[in-house]
């Protein structure tokens, strides 16, 4: 049995049982998957995948089983490797974080310029997604952090951080009638039609969870990932927006007003997630705790250690 065999095993998984997209990623031949992964599956005794002539068309039972455990070899390995990498040198190495768009574009820049400043020999990558396919990047060993508000909390394989709370505001063109209310409502806002996150995004459930309790049916006209898009549709004129109100900012959005309404929805908190079994190098433990203060490296261990045990 070989790391490359598992590799490749879990590579053709991640792809959807498509073995030529594995093989571009893994920078190999189809024929070679394929005879590798026959090889492994001779030396187990059982056979991973089912196939139709040359296609492989499912997963078998004890394929599943063998995968997830293939996946946790694969994830020691890494954590072996960067082990070495941790004493052979501090301060050289990466880190790639797996993120959603409002948090690279209005949460992290701060976090990341003073990163950067201090470790200039470490490389980072951002991977932007939804929140569970950021949480799927960490646990499948692709990212070292996840960050987002919703979701972390579904996958069990994820040690779990709260970072900070945050809450929404509206926003409207300049002269809009709500501008003018002393107190903004729910039934206010429901007269309009919204342009807010796509549901698996930022905070979403909370805003649909205020409404329902209202028994009030919000006009969402369009949805979107990212809250430069929700405000530039808010500036054309086809609704108000309900943004992060880190999303807002008087200087760059001059042709937008924004209203608090963070007593009218319940606040979201945004977490770190970290694969239940990573080995973190120092730099990793500095970043959490550039992002989220009250995150040193000895309550980042405890919550690992926690969840070991849990």
């Amino acid at each position: 049995m070989k790391l490359q065999q598992l590799r490749y095993l879990c590579e053709v998984a991640n792809q959807g049982l498509n073995l030529s997209k594995a093989a571009e990623v893994l920078h190999t031949s189809q024929p070679g998957i394929s005879k590798q992964i026959r090889l492994l599956e001779n030396e187990l005794g059982v056979d991973v995948f089912v196939r139709n002539g040359k296609r492989v068309v499912e997963t078998t039972p004890p394929g599943r089983a063998i995968i997830e455990i293939a996946e946790r070899m694969l994830r020691d390995a890494k954590n072996l490797k960067q082990v070495g990498q941790e004493f052979a040198n501090e301060a050289i190495g990466s880190l790639t974080i797996a993120t959603t768009h409002t948090q690279a574009r209005y949460a992290l820049p701060s976090a990341i310029k003073h990163f950067t400043a201090r470790y200039p020999k470490v490389k980072l990558i951002l991977r932007q997604g939804s929140p569970t396919q950021i949480s799927e990047l960490v646990t499948s060993g692709v990212a070292d952090i996840a960050i987002a508000t919703e979701a972390i909390e579904l996958f069990d394989e994820l040690v779990m951080l709260p970072c900070y709370q945050w809450n929404r505001c509206v926003v409207v063109p300049p002269r809009h009638p709500l501008l003018r209310l002393e107190k903004l409502t729910l039934e206010a806002i429901a007269q309009y039609p919204i342009i807010t996150y796509d549901f698996a995004f930022t905070g979403r459930s909370k805003i649909n969870q205020a409404f329902d309790a209202k028994k009030l049916v919000p006009n969402v006209v369009l949805t979107a990932i990212d809250a430069d898009v929700i405000k530039t549709y808010v500036e054309l004129g086809l609704g108000i927006g309900i943004v992060a109100q880190m999303a807002f900012d008087p200087k760059r959005d001059k042709h937008l007003r924004s209203i608090d309404a963070s007593h009218l929805f319940e606040p979201s908190t945004t977490r770190i997630g970290i694969g239940r079994n990573s080995y973190l190098r120092g730099y990793v433990y500095d970043f959490i705790e550039i992002f989220a203060p009250h995150l040193d490296h000895v309550a980042i261990k405890i919550a690992m250690k926690d969840k070991e045990h849990s």
